[in-house]
């Protein structure tokens, strides 16, 4: 054990020896060629060193050179700048004095102008007060007042129109007659209708105008409507500015929709339609019926907006000229009178999409109409209240009676709605007035047209209108089981009970 331990203890100290010699051997090569290597770096040290002098003598020559164009160059422009800057400013210079002539020169023609239109307005002021200082005169010696001191003079800045054919008219001794035949109805309706909206359109006097009377407003209003006329005649006519009378056209059209609708035009009560009831069943045989329904159209220019909903084909394809309307649908009782009316849905639509978008429809899908009849065209779908002639092909003689019977009843709402255009030529070609305002207008013309029927108001013969409006079958015609079965009924019944077909005989 302790030789073993000897032998490895000598082997180890002896490999460590050889490891210390070789290191030392291996430290003096490094150091060598260390040397070595300083030495060949002096050397090229020295070279490097010549080159890098060579190349800073270039670049300070051309950073020199450089420096001189650059000089140069700021030099030529400094005083490029320079000519430009005495050039802009004699240029600038030249047009200011230009300009400070040609302003003179107009200011002293503008003031001449002026001159002359304050000579010649001056003139003519003089004139008239002379003129109208001589009527005063005149009028106070005739009346034996105190002169021209006491007079009113008018102001200059009111235009002066002449309403002598208004003041005519307005006049008592004015013939009941011609009144008429303007205004479509006597004087004492029209009288009437002026106390009713008295409330609502009278104005006051202000300190620089009087108002303009409550006669002379509505007169200004049914005009327009009666006769259809341009607002600049209507202007001339009753000496008033155009706009005036637009605005007033639409200030009692508004006063009448809203203080005379709820009076004049309304769904009846009980006792109403009981009466209508009747009357309808004298006429006609037919049971139950409250309401004659009828749809026309108004033309109107195309408008800016939806152009193709208000695009009335059938009437332009009848025409052979673009026609664009909105509809009005009614219903009316035996006389005449509008019970109902939907007014302003584009003409494009036919009868029964008018018919579904109405409150009437509304009203009668809420129970109002249930056990009643509304009447109508052939446009009208069957439904549980409206009730419409046979359509189909190879009609029967009961068909063809019960049809018959029911004619007479769509001829009075088709004989209403000819008397409103007749009365109201406005309605009968395309008007000035804005689309959104039309509603207020057709509505105004319906309630006036009640007014005239029941006062009894008969309409000029002249003034006759015929009505062409196309009805068109709708897709689905019969939407109804219960009303089909109780059109056979009424129409066994006219037929076999001597009420109907007399025609067929």
């Amino acid at each position: 054990m302790n030789d073993t331990t000897t032998a490895t203890t000598h082997s180890i100290r002896k490999r460590r020896r050889k490891d210390e010699k070789d290191h030392r051997v291996k430290s003096d090569e490094f150091e060598h060629d260390k040397k070595s290597f300083r030495e060949d770096d002096d050397g090229e040290e020295g070279g490097k060193k010549k080159d890098l002098k060579g190349i800073i003598t270039s670049l300070i020559l051309l950073e020199e050179h450089e420096k001189g164009i650059e000089e140069e160059q700021n030099k030529a422009s400094a005083e490029a700048k320079s000519l430009f800057d005495t050039n802009h400013k004699k240029k600038t210079k030249t047009m200011l004095e230009y300009y400070s002539d040609l302003q003179d020169y107009y200011s002293e023609e503008t003031e001449h102008i002026n001159r002359k239109k304050t000579r010649v307005l001056a003139s003519s002021v003089a004139t008239i007060a002379a003129v109208a200082e001589s009527d005063n005169l005149q009028k106070s010696v005739k009346q034996g007042s105190g002169g021209p001191g006491t007079a009113q003079h008018r102001r200059l800045w009111v235009k002066d129109r002449s309403k002598a054919w208004w003041d005519e008219c307005n006049s008592p001794d004015y013939p009941e007659e011609e009144f008429k035949k303007w205004f479509r109805m006597r004087r004492q309706t029209f009288d009437m209708i002026c106390e009713e909206l008295n409330s609502v359109i009278a104005k006051e006097d202000t300190t620089l105008r009087n108002a303009i009377p409550v006669r002379q407003r509505v007169a200004v209003c049914i005009w327009r409507l009666a006769t259809g006329e341009p607002l600049r005649l209507v202007s001339k006519r009753f000496g008033l500015g155009i706009s005036t009378c637009h605005k007033l056209v639409l200030e009692v059209c508004t006063a009448i929709r809203s203080v005379l609708m709820p009076k004049y035009l309304q769904w009846p009560d009980e006792e109403g339609l009981r009466k209508i009831k009747e009357e309808y069943e004298v006429m006609s045989g037919i049971p139950n019926a409250v309401g004659s329904m009828y749809t026309t159209h108004i033309p109107i220019i195309a408008p800016k907006i939806s152009v193709a909903a208000y695009f009335n084909k059938r009437h332009t394809e009848r025409n052979q000229k673009t026609s664009y309307s909105i509809t009005v649908q009614g219903v009316v009782d035996p006389k005449g009178v509008f019970t109902d009316v939907c007014i302003g849905w584009p003409g494009s639509m036919p009868d029964d999409q008018v018919l579904e978008k109405s409150a009437l429809y509304q009203r009668a899908s809420g129970g109002l109409l249930k056990g009643v009849w509304i009447v109508g065209g052939s446009g009208y779908p069957l439904l549980d209240w409206v009730l419409v002639p046979y359509t189909q092909q190879n009609l029967t003689w009961t068909q063809h009676a019960f049809n018959e019977k029911i004619g007479e009843i769509q001829r009075v709402a088709k004989d209403a709605f000819a008397r409103l255009k007749g009365r109201w030529s406005c309605l009968q070609k395309r008007t000035e007035i804005k689309l959104q305002d039309l509603p207020v207008v057709l509505g105004a013309c319906c309630v006036l047209h009640n007014i005239c029927e029941m006062s009894n108001e008969e309409m000029d013969r002249s003034l006759k209108f015929d009505l062409v409006d196309d009805e068109m079958i709708p897709d689905v015609p019969l939407r109804s089981a219960s009303s089909m079965k109780a059109r056979d009924a009424i129409a066994h019944n006219l037929l076999h009970h001597g009420l109907a077909g007399n025609a067929y005989l």
